[in-house]
């Protein structure tokens, strides 16, 4: 760890977590919600081609809404001038602690389902990520997948593109053929490099991976597929779809390949696809050749249709199988965990098999009601305790926030931001009140984290340092002027006092330095 840490307002600094020829990691704590942050910043403040790059990176990561995609929570400028990026916490290691060992198929595959599931929706905002390697995919503690580092992803709308001067980006032992020889880029180069990840998941070898450079770009472009051992048969079809040195014959998009490993996970379903549902009766001898030929033809029809319709049954009967597991797992309340034995896995797999099937479309959607139901009823109860900002991640605030990502039109947590604002507005007034001004400034500085927006929480911070002066200063006079008057020689009966404490214009000023704000 570096002994000199950097400074960054709004953020406890705990220690280096990593460091890169371009960047440095740094693990903090975002003050305001107590949350664990990592914090990436350019080692220089010149701005150059990676400064750029970088800035980009925050903008498109913040533009991209999936569990499978890290999320980015601030981008500023240090006050040496260097950019950096405040994002998610990641504390489960990336998938280069795998290095060398072969996964089971299982665990491969949702591995790679994962990072598919957030590819698909990187290649739907028009982008492509272009450096899918074992260090960019992470792991929560729960093992969910998260991508990470978009520092080289490409917008496809954009024409000014480091490829077309011959440069070539992204990490050589994961890159696709095209990449390789700094050709057009579109999502199919993602998924090449994700089948390199699943090849070396499943073998526990990268075979492209060369002794130098150049030898590594050459077996992309020329290595044949490698073959997977006779156990892993069954996956050979998907992996060489995704490796395959024609562009035209990957899958088109990462909405095929999720098709594609759903079939997977469903062990017996390969073995109906066309396997025979009945044996002919063997042809007459005296039939002649072309009775014979027709009878062999009509058989193998026979035998494809059969075959094809056996495989659509057990699609169908796979598809039941998920909505009703779905609709379980939502009755039981079991909405996002136990990990792919929950309500939202189960209808997502539905989705995958039949992507326009309606049940499953609309049980997702009562997934993303219950959740935020259930994030409202934790906010209404961190209100009741007076958890509004605080603790980190199990506050009124969090959990209202929860809810609105999910649906961002949700009333009730409109409601819940507009009552955790009054109630800071209350307590301002309080500290006013018994002239605890600092505390009255946190609590309004804490309301406008709820409701930045808020007209009467912008207006108290506008006048808080007037009204500070002004109080500062009645006091100020209050205590000059018992002090004026005990210095005065007492005077005859008859002689009208200083400071009749029966005055009006007296009792009001004593109301006012006594009970805050007018």
């Amino acid at each position: 760890m570096n002994d000199k840490l950097i400074e960054i307002a709004g953020y406890t600094i705990h220690g280096q977590l990593g460091k890169g020829g371009m960047a440095e990691v740094y693990l903090a704590t975002q003050n305001s919600l107590q949350r664990k942050v990592a914090i990436k910043v350019l080692c220089s403040s010149v701005e150059n081609e990676f400064s750029q790059r970088f800035i980009n990176e925050g903008h498109i990561v913040a533009s991209l809404h999936h569990a499978a995609i890290v999320t980015i929570y601030d981008i500023d400028k240090l006050a040496d001038g260097r950019h950096y990026l405040a994002m998610e916490f990641i504390a489960g290691g990336d998938l280069t602690q795998y290095k060398g060992q072969v996964l089971t198929a299982q665990h491969a595959l949702s591995i790679t389902r994962q990072i598919a599931e957030g590819l698909q929706v990187v290649h739907q905002q028009g982008l492509v990520h272009r450096d899918i390697k074992p260090a960019n995919i992470l792991f929560r503690q729960d093992g969910s997948v998260v991508i990470t580092d978009f520092g080289v992803a490409k917008d496809l709308a954009i024409d000014n593109e480091l490829t077309q001067f011959g440069v070539a980006v992204g990490s050589p032992a994961y890159s696709s053929p095209e990449q390789a020889q700094c050709q057009p880029l579109d999502q199919r180069t993602d998924i090449y490099s994700l089948g390199v990840l699943l090849l070396e998941m499943l073998t526990g070898i990268n075979e492209f991976r060369g002794p130098s450079y150049t030898q590594t770009v050459m077996n992309h472009v020329q290595m044949p597929i490698p073959q997977l051992p006779a156990h892993l048969g069954a996956y050979q079809a998907v992996l060489e779809r995704m490796l395959a040195k024609d562009v035209t014959q990957r899958f088109a998009n990462c909405r095929e390949l999720l098709q594609s490993l759903a079939l997977l996970q469903d062990d017996d379903l390969s073995a109906t696809r066309f396997s025979a549902a009945l044996s002919l009766p063997p042809p007459a001898a005296k039939r002649s050749t072309g009775v014979k030929a027709l009878a062999l033809v009509f058989g193998l029809f026979l035998l494809a249709g059969l075959g094809y319709a056996g495989y659509l049954l057990k699609v169908n009967m796979q598809l039941a199988d998920y909505l009703a597991k779905a609709e379980t797992r939502l009755n039981e309340d079991k909405l996002l965990m136990p990990p792919e034995d929950n309500a939202d896995y189960y209808f997502g797999q539905a989705l995958l098999l039949e992507p326009d099937n309606l049940a499953a479309q609309a049980g997702l959607q009562r997934v993303i009601a219950a959740r935020a139901a259930a994030s409202i009823k934790l906010a209404q109860l961190r209100i009741a305790s007076l958890q509004l900002t605080s603790p980190a991640e199990d506050n009124a605030l969090f959990y209202f926030q929860q809810a609105l990502a999910l649906t961002p039109d949700n009333q009730q947590a409109h409601n819940g931001l507009q009552q955790i604002a009054e109630l800071y507005i209350e307590q301002a007034n309080a500290a006013y009140a018994s002239r605890e001004f600092a505390k009255a400034l946190e609590n309004i500085q804490l309301g406008l984290q709820v409701q930045p927006e808020n007209p009467q929480l912008l207006k108290m911070a506008s006048d808080h340092a007037r009204y500070v002066k002004r109080a500062t200063q009645r006091i100020a006079s209050r205590v000059a002027a018992r002090t004026a008057t005990s210095s005065v020689p007492a005077k005859s009966q008859t002689s009208k006092p200083v400071e009749d404490s029966s005055n009006p214009v007296s009792r009001l000023w004593d109301h006012i330095l006594s009970n805050g704000m007018d």
